[in-house]
């Protein structure tokens, strides 16, 4: 798969180190060192392939690491802490390419697909698989498609379709069965997960987001610890977090102002939960990403 990784590597060449759009739908790329804060965030529903150096990503307590021999696929959206580094032999930098999944797309291939429907679901919301040949040859397609924009709207959706058919043929498939089928725990949760993410300022009650799922209070927990990693209050205090740190470095805001922003009533609460996840009080850690210190390693 030597020729299949240098020919992929020579088409996303052209990413920046933050998400760089290519012109096909639903595709981006990115390339070199990437601030610690990009990294650190809520994560939408994603299949990522590395073309050079690595990358690990802790979801909860579980971290995984992934290089140019694996891809993953994440189906629903997670606040997770990501890490990238080059090549350790070569020096090249971090380069991926994302695909954003489309449901419709899925279930319309899950419809031609008979054997899919007996296999079991996958149970978490993120995961890691070697690659294949066959999958590294339909993103080459695809990413061929960016020096010809005259054959996009005909092809593209053709050969993200072989890339969407060759995930759900693999190991992660379920992954990607989750995303298009409906009513399956998965999909009950993902629900709560999208009105968590709107409403992460507002006090979260479990038994109310349990019925919103369907599901009864202990069900509920369970499913969605299982597929986030995370209760659903932490769940909530993660996202706002993470949000609190990108209006840090982004924004001329004092630290009590932006804690009641996403959601907190005590600074003191505040600066313990945020020491706990970033390891370093919000003004100690803001200054480290300021001066430069944050970048990915």
């Amino acid at each position: 798969m030597k020729k299949q990784w240098y020919e992929l590597r020579q088409l996303a060449s052209g990413a920046g180190n933050q998400r760089t759009e290519t012109g096909l739908p639903r595709v981006a790329m990115v390339q070199g060192d990437i601030p610690e804060h990009r990294l650190t965030a809520v994560y939408e529903p994603m299949i990522n392939l590395i073309l050079a150096g690595s990358k690990s990503m802790t979801v909860g307590n579980r971290t995984y690491r992934y290089d140019p021999a694996t891809y993953f696929v994440m189906s629903v959206a997670l606040p997770a802490v990501g890490k990238v580094q080059a090549d350790d032999k070569t020096g090249a930098p971090y380069l991926a390419v994302i695909l954003t999944p489309e449901p419709e797309i899925i279930a319309d291939l899950l419809a031609n697909m008979p054997d899919s429907s007996s296999a079991p679901l996958h149970g978490t919301g993120f995961a890691v698989a070697p690659v294949t040949a066959e999958l590294l040859d339909a993103c080459i397609r695809l990413l061929r498609l960016m020096s010809k924009p005259d054959d996009i709207a005909a092809l593209a959706t053709l050969y993200e379709r072989e890339i969407l058919f060759r995930v759900l043929q693999g190991p992660l498939g379920a992954l990607l069965r989750d995303i298009a089928t409906p009513d399956t725990h998965l999909s009950r949760i993902y629900t709560v997960i999208n009105w968590i993410k709107q409403n992460y300022m507002q006090a979260v009650r479990v038994d109310e987001l349990a019925k919103m799922a369907a599901l009864s209070v202990s069900a509920f927990h369970r499913h969605f610890r299982a597929i986030t990693a995370l209760s659903p209050v932490q769940y909530q205090k993660r996202i706002r977090l993470m949000e609190a740190r990108e209006k840090l470095v982004s924004r001329r805001e004092n630290i009590t102002t932006i804690a009641l922003s996403v959601g907190y009533q005590s600074h003191t609460q505040f600066s313990r939960e945020y020491s706990r996840l970033f390891g370093r009080p919000p003004s100690v850690d803001l200054a480290r990403l300021k001066h430069g210190h944050g970048g990915a390693r």
